[in-house]
């Protein structure tokens, strides 16, 4: 049994995701992504405005009358989410956590895609997969992707990106729309990400809290590794205040730099925020690249 605060939230995020599915990105998720090809429906009779080229000349020669073949787009896909549940995605400094905008984001996606009746399944991961969910459609489908990304409770507390894009490249064996969900705060994934990137359509959610970027000078301040539990004490100085910042900026320049070679998306997320605004501005990106 699931705690009732438990319960509640996926209940909000429902109403929340199901809402932005449907009002926000009506439409925007369909045109986004296309199917796979063209399924042939019907022969029917030509009306003028018809392409001559869709023209059934065995038919039209057989009745005396010109006819059509009409197709219809191949509309069925399958979404992947891909979720980062390691350690540093329980850090916030805002109103909601990495791993908050995280499961918003992941439920957004998943509504969108059984709108349009496409399967979506999910991976969880640290330096393991924690969960996996084969994909399938419909609406409980749905629900159980929120429960997991909510309720699992990973086992380990690092990050092994690289296993975990290596096991959706062994279980996905038709292309599929790939959502990486995770802060990328980790490396040696290059060879799988390219992989992954060729077999499928690859879209990857880099999720950061303002703090990861810009932290004030305070003097003498204990960080935390949240995977490792290591403490260590400093003295933040403006210059070392300066220099993480510098660092954080030249993660996320060749995060996108290694997309960028393998025609990859990327979708910055930041914590404590909606991730409406950011979708939106890919989907129509998206759209307009298409």
């Amino acid at each position: 049994m699931l705690p009732n605060e438990l319960l509640k939230r996926i209940r909000q995020i429902e109403i929340y995701t199901d809402h932005l599915a449907n009002d926000v990105f009506a439409g925007q998720y369909q045109s986004t992504f296309k199917g796979q090809g063209m399924e042939f429906v019907e022969v029917r009779q030509y009306v003028p405005g018809d392409d001559v080229r869709t023209i059934d000349w065995r038919v039209s020669a057989r009745t005396r009358k010109p006819y059509v073949r009409r197709y219809v787009e191949e509309r069925e896909l399958t979404v992947m989410l891909v979720v980062d549940a390691s350690g540093s995605m329980n850090f916030g400094t805002c109103a909601t956590t990495k791993a908050e905008t995280m499961a918003e984001a992941a439920a957004t996606l998943a509504f969108s895609a059984i709108r349009n009746n496409d399967k979506v399944g999910l991976l969880v991961f640290t330096d393991e997969v924690e969960a996996y969910i084969p994909p399938t459609k419909g609406r409980r489908q749905v629900l159980r992707v929120i429960r997991e990304v909510l309720y699992t409770s990973p086992q380990r507390r690092s990050t092994n990106l690289a296993q975990a894009l290596e096991y959706v490249n062994r279980v996905l064996t038709r292309r599929a729309i790939v959502f990486v969900i995770s802060d990328f705060l980790t490396g040696g994934y290059a060879r799988p990400l390219s992989v992954a990137a060729r077999r499928h359509d690859l879209i990857c959610l880099k999720v950061q809290d303002p703090r990861e970027v810009s932290i004030p000078p305070s003097g003498l301040f204990e960080l935390q590794d949240a995977e490792t539990g290591q403490r260590r004490l400093i003295n933040l100085t403006p210059r070392l205040a300066e220099q993480m910042r510098f660092n954080a900026m030249q993660r996320n320049a060749q995060l996108r730099q290694e997309l960028a070679r393998h025609k990859a998306d990327l979708v910055e997320l930041d914590a404590g925020e909606s991730p409406a605004k950011p979708l939106t501005a890919f989907f129509q990106k998206r759209s307009r690249r298409r």
